[in-house]
This record gives structure tokens, C-alpha cells and sequence, in this order.
């Protein structure tokens, strides 16, 4: 009887302790399914941002290549309104593009073809910036070159009473050379800077009447003589076109006009071929 008892007994703690193990293994073998169904998700998180950042970066290496190209058709256009040799600025060719055979799945990018393109694209920048650094001074150059050189009439509505030359002095009737050109207008009329420069001079000066000088380098210096009113100081930036002055009669005169007068290296020459340049 006692036996019997203790081989019940045996068997149920036995029995039990197989159930223990198997629920045991049941526990490590639902902890590791756990564990690598966490890690699957951790690597399809992963795997899923590192492809929405190359997809980004690739986008992003699109918009800058677009740019890049824009870049190239606005500098070969500003070099053929410039008329500048193409050669020199080679604004024409399209960026060059290129690189290793795709890798990973077709159609996308891996993360060291985009570092190879981004850093192919960064050196065409550079190329790119250069260039525009060097058109944008040749054509800063020509632009002042442009305003400073006299060009137009210094009024807008008027005629030439007398030209530059030997002329009869209106005054004495005797042969004199005349070192300008006379504009007659309207009293008041506006007075404008037929080229840009600084006032070098503003006020009476003898027979000149009321008189503006201005000059513009390159030996350039412009003279509008018998304002009735000057409008600028001495010091003063001046742009072509600028009002500098009100046409009158002051100083040797004989009536409402401006005196223009171009010097260059000190010396009287003849303004015509300056004012036949009307400005746009």
C-alpha cells in the first residue's frame, strides 16, 4: 500500500516536472518569437526610413540638378545678349552627368551612388559660380563703362542753337572757337546728366553762368554751362540721366540755353558724336 502510494506520488511530481519543462521551453520559445518578431519590425522600420531618406535625398538631387540646368540656360543667355565669346563661358554644354551602374534594386539609388552624384553636382556649382562671379564682372565693367561715357541730349525737348567749332561770337561779330555745344530750351527745363560721375564743381564760374562739372573718370569730365538753378553738390554721385540742374540764361548768354561741354584729358572735343547716342 505504501508502495503504491509513493510511486503515485513519484509519478505526479515527475508528470510535473515534465509540465514545468515544457511550459518552461514553451516561455523561452515564445520570448525568442517575441524577440526576433520585434527585431523584424525593427528592420522593416528601419530598412522603410533609410529608403524615405534616400528616396528624399534622391529628390532633393533631382531639384538641384533642375537647378543646375536653369542656372546654365540663364548664364548662356546673359552671355549671348552681352556678346561675349561662348568659349570663354561655356554656359552652353549641359551639366554632365554620369556615375557607377545602379546598385541594389532597379531604380533606386543606394546611399554612396547619391554621395557621388551630390558630390559631382557640388563641383559643378562651384564650375557654375565661378563663371557667373566672372561674367558678373565683365558686364559690371561694360555697364559702367556705358553710363560713364557721355551718351544723349542733356535736355528732352529743345534744338541746338550752335554746334562746337569756329564760330561768329554773338557778342563782339569777330571768328571764335566755340569748346561745346548749345542746347536752347525752355527756362526751367530740366537739366540732365548726359553721363555718370561726381560733381566736381557747382556754382558760378565767369562766363559759364551757373555751372556743373561733372567727372566721370577715364579722363571723361562733362560741363553744363548758364543754368539758372543748380540741383547738386560738390561730392555728389551722379547717374546718367540724373536732373542736375534748371536751363536759364546765366553768365555770358543770350538767351534760355544749356551749354554742354565734354573734356577729355582737360581738353575740349566734339560732343557730337556723344549726343547723336540717345539713351534707351
Amino acid at each position: 500500500m505504501a508502495t503504491g502510494v509513493l510511486l503515485l506520488v513519484a509519478s505526479l511530481l515527475y508528470g510535473g516536472y515534465l509540465v514545468g519543462q515544457e511550459y518552461g521551453v514553451r516561455n523561452l520559445v515564445n520570448h525568442w518569437q517575441q524577440t526576433i518578431t520585434q527585431s523584424q519590425r525593427e528592420v522593416r522600420v528601419t530598412r522603410q526610413t533609410a529608403d524615405a531618406r534616400i528616396d528624399a535625398l534622391t529628390r532633393r538631387l533631382g531639384e538641384l540638378q533642375a537647378d543646375v540646368m536653369r542656372l546654365d540656360a540663364l548664364g548662356g543667355k546673359l552671355v549671348k545678349m552681352a556678346n561675349l565669346d561662348p568659349r570663354e563661358f561655356d554656359f552652353g554644354h549641359p551639366p554632365g552627368q554620369g556615375g557607377p551602374d545602379p546598385k541594389g534594386e532597379e531604380g533606386h539609388f543606394s546611399a554612396p551612388d547619391i554621395q557621388q552624384q551630390l558630390d559631382a553636382l557640388s563641383q559643378q556649382l562651384n564650375e557654375r559660380q565661378a563663371q557667373l562671379e566672372v561674367l558678373g564682372q565683365v558686364l559690371a565693367r561694360r555697364h559702367l563703362r556705358a553710363e560713364t561715357t557721355p551718351k544723349g541730349w542733356p535736355i528732352e525737348k529743345g534744338w541746338i542753337s550752335s554746334y562746337y567749332g569756329m564760330r561768329t561770337d554773338p557778342f563782339t561779330g569777330r571768328p571764335e572757337f566755340h569748346p561745346g555745344i548749345d542746347f536752347a530750351g525752355r527756362e526751367g527745363e530740366a537739366v540732365q546728366a548726359v553721363a555718370s560721375g561726381i560733381v566736381i564743381h557747382a556754382g558760378p564760374d565767369g562766363g559759364y553762368g551757373n555751372m556743373v562739372e561733372i567727372a566721370s573718370g577715364d579722363g571723361y569730365s562733362t560741363i553744363y554751362g548758364h543754368n539758372e538753378r543748380v540741383d547738386v553738390k560738390i561730392g555728389q554721385v551722379i547717374r546718367q540721366g540724373q536732373v542736375i540742374a534748371q536751363l536759364g540764361s546765366t553768365g555770358r548768354s543770350t538767351g534760355p540755353h544749356v551749354h554742354l561741354e565734354v573734356r577729355y584729358q582737360g581738353h575740349p572735343i566734339n560732343p557730337l558724336r556723344f549726343i547723336r547716342k540717345r539713351r534707351g
